[in-house]
């Protein structure tokens, strides 16, 4: 049986984290292209350091942005997080842009032809997981990180917490009883501000979101809180501390509560499995907790470049089932084609729907209009019900 009580730590880093800027660069220009072209392919990463922001990787697409536009994205994107310090600006930093063509061997392996499916545009493994302890099923310590982070961004945004600037990170380490999430334990919440504010002000400004984002009585007088535990933290962002593209990835997934496959997803159009499939693989999971066919859920599956379907599929109940888990690998199978070509269709991910994916998480988000977060929704409850019966 597993732990019933326990404590859990997660993280969450803010859009203006050095890192996270690279990803939403990243993600901008992954929209400009599937905007250009829904069947661009595009793996763009991106360096950010002192007034300085460096593109790299290869595309193939029918209407290219070209490396003037992909630079003036890149300051756009700097610009709506936030950045006009010293050391770093989105008006003077210098931007590089070193992306190519796409290379052949890479594209014939994905492309299809008369005598083949498209393939996946790379191996690898993915996972996507669901349990049934907050709302969003995700875990509570990264959903609540999460929810903290885009609060003070949202305020910051809105003019509501002069001095607060973009570099912010938290950690909750949360308290489980009898399996469920009870309260926090230790918070710790860093956030660059501007120059003449104390730590108290610091604390001042931040804590009634803090506790805004948070269940009632979750933070107490036994909770140990560190706000800015440095004591100050006013050079922040890529000035810094240099960013890249794809580093943050246990804050993109689940907060470490499951496994992850090891690939980032930022800067990748949907054919790279990397991204798409474990879009498809959260997607199940949450369909298979909202169903009520476990308390949670853990899913693997497994892709070879050029191959269209996947290698395997693996569902994990963790006990918190009553069927079959490999009943329920054969059900996921039934209710969604897990080719690259089928997972982009039933997701509908074609479309510029990326940069607003680049910070506080791509799982555990409100399903959007324009087909933003597709993954979350949960419309095979009914569907995985009847393939288990």
């Amino acid at each position: 049986m597993s732990r019933q009580d326990y404590l859990f730590t997660s993280e969450s880093v803010s859009e203006g984290h050095p890192d996270k800027i690279c990803d939403y660069i990243s993600d901008t220009i992954v929209d400009a292209f599937l905007a250009a072209d829904p069947e661009s392919r595009i793996a763009v990463e991106t360096l950010a350091t002192t007034n300085k922001v460096v593109l790299a990787g290869e595309v193939r697409s029918k209407n290219a942005p070209t490396h003037a536009q992909m630079e003036q994205l890149a300051r756009d994107a700097v610009q709506k997080i936030g950045y006009e310090q010293e050391g770093f600006h989105w008006k003077d930093m210098d931007v590089e842009v070193l992306v190519h063509a796409q290379s052949a061997d890479i594209a014939q392996g994905v492309d299809s032809a008369t005598d083949k499916e498209e393939g996946a545009g790379d191996q690898g493994i993915m996972f996507g997981y669901a349990v049934n302890e907050t709302e969003s099923l995700m875990p509570a310590p990264i959903h609540y990180s999460h929810a903290i982070l885009r609060g003070l961004a949202e305020a910051r945004h809105a003019g509501k917490v002069p001095g607060l600037r973009p570099d912010m990170k938290t950690q909750l380490s949360v308290r489980y009883r009898n399996g469920q999430p009870v309260g926090v334990e230790t918070l710790v919440l860093s956030t660059q501000h501007e120059e003449g504010l104390s730590q108290a002000d610091v604390t001042a400004i931040v804590m009634p979101y803090i506790k805004a984002a948070l269940p009632d009585g979750w933070i107490n007088d036994k909770t140990e809180t560190f706000i800015n535990p440095t004591g100050q933290f006013i050079i922040g962002g890529p000035d810094g501390d240099a960013g890249l593209t794809g580093r943050k990835i246990i804050v993109d997934t689940y907060g470490g509560a499951a496994p992850h496959g090891g690939g980032a997803f930022s800067g990748k159009d949907p054919t790279k499995v990397d991204r798409s499939a474990a879009y498809a693989a959260r997607y199940l999971a949450k369909n298979v907790v909202a169903a009520g066919l476990a308390q949670r859920c853990t899913i693997q599956l497994s892709y070879a470049i050029g191959v269209a379907k996947p290698l395997s599929v693996y569902v994990d109940t963790h006990g918190t089932s009553d069927i079959d888990n490999a009943k329920l690998e054969v059900a996921v199978t039934e209710v969604m084609d897990l080719s690259p070509r089928g997972i982009r269709t039933h997701l509908k991910l074609n479309k510029p729907i990326y940069a607003r994916t680049a910070a506080y998480g791509h799982f555990g988000r409100e399903p959007e209009a324009d087909g933003g977060f597709s993954w979350e929704k949960m419309d095979l409850v009914d569907a995985l019900k009847a393939a288990v019966k």
